[in-house]
């Protein structure tokens, strides 16, 4: 386990600049015949072409600021330090921030070098990490960021804050670049997220991902102040005719993940983007519906946050 902050040294300074620039080739590659994530459009994105997430050659951001409204683990005295990145490799038609994940060409383009920078300026505005939101369309490009971030002097932790639709081989490339990660584990069977988030494969892939996350960063690791610093963190969002298949997620973190893997169940689940397409999803869950959810991850002795 590495020590606290204060003595806390992030895991882009762990590994050589010779290593971090060899992984970030690396990702390049996988961006040039696009297999980032487990959609493999096989788009060029280093020559402009897009992909069904809609990211294309250029870094597209929403907006970075320090953000209170995240895991208190995460947000300590200055907020967690988020980077919102328009588009998103998932089409779940109930996005609450449809206005991002699906807006494709609009945002503000960065450069690397502006990417690296709105982390450093995040760092002296005091927030507690750098939260990367929806990074996985721009992962060559981030890694980049990190790695000139760390030659200027950045030291934050940094937050993999993702929809849990993850490519092992690209999670494999980002070890030595992510402190924390923060998938959400949306649903506990392929075929919710086939009908419902537009993949085939969801569940069979984020069983994939959790297992490589674990072995790179293991459990949530807190400071004496209760401030988060390395570790795995899932997110739960509890959905109405348990949709989201709460009990078999429970399960398989207890048992293929971690006995105190931590785990945010959230109630905050309401009809939102297409959701009044689809019966189940029109209504705002129930009371019973989230207690029984949360007492299938309670049951585990899973750490709830």
């Amino acid at each position: 386990m590495r020590k606290p902050p204060g003595h806390f040294k992030p895991v882009y300074l762990s590994i050589t600049p010779a290593l971090r620039a060899e992984k970030i080739a690396a990702l390049q590659r996988l961006a040039a015949d696009c297999v980032l994530c487990p959609r493999s459009c096989r788009v060029n994105r280093l020559q402009g072409e897009k992909g069904r997430c809609g990211a294309a050659g250029q870094t597209l951001i929403s907006s970075a600021g320090p953000h209170f409204g995240e895991e208190k683990e995460l947000v300590g005295r200055g907020g967690s330090g988020t980077i919102f990145f328009v588009n998103c490799n998932l089409e779940c038609v109930f996005c609450q921030n449809w206005t991002i994940s699906r807006a494709h060409d609009s945002g503000r383009a960065v450069t690397t070098a502006e990417l690296a920078s709105l982390m450093l300026s995040l760092q002296e505005d005091r927030c507690s990490n750098i939260n990367l939101v929806t990074p996985t369309p721009y992962l060559h490009q981030i890694a980049s960021a990190i790695d000139l971030a760390a030659s200027k002097g950045l030291t934050l932790p940094v937050v993999y804050n993702c929809g849990g639709y993850e490519s092992v081989q690209s999670l494999r490339l980002l070890e030595g670049f992510i402190d924390i990660y923060m998938p959400d584990a949306k649903y506990g069977s392929d075929s919710s997220g086939r009908l419902y988030s537009g993949v085939p494969d969801y569940y069979t892939r984020l069983k994939e991902s959790l297992k490589e996350m674990q072995r790179q960063v293991g459990d949530l690791k807190t400071d004496s102040s209760g401030l988060a610093y390395a570790g795995l963190l899932v997110r739960h969002l509890v959905m109405p005719e348990n949709i989201a298949g709460s009990s078999e997620i429970a399960r398989f973190l207890s048992e293929e993940i971690s006995p105190r893997c931590a785990v945010n169940v959230m109630a905050q689940y309401y009809p939102s983007y297409r959701a009044g397409e689809y019966k189940p999803l029109t209504r705002r869950i129930t009371s019973a519906e989230f207690l029984a959810a949360r007492d299938a991850f309670a049951d585990r002795n899973l750490r709830l946050l």
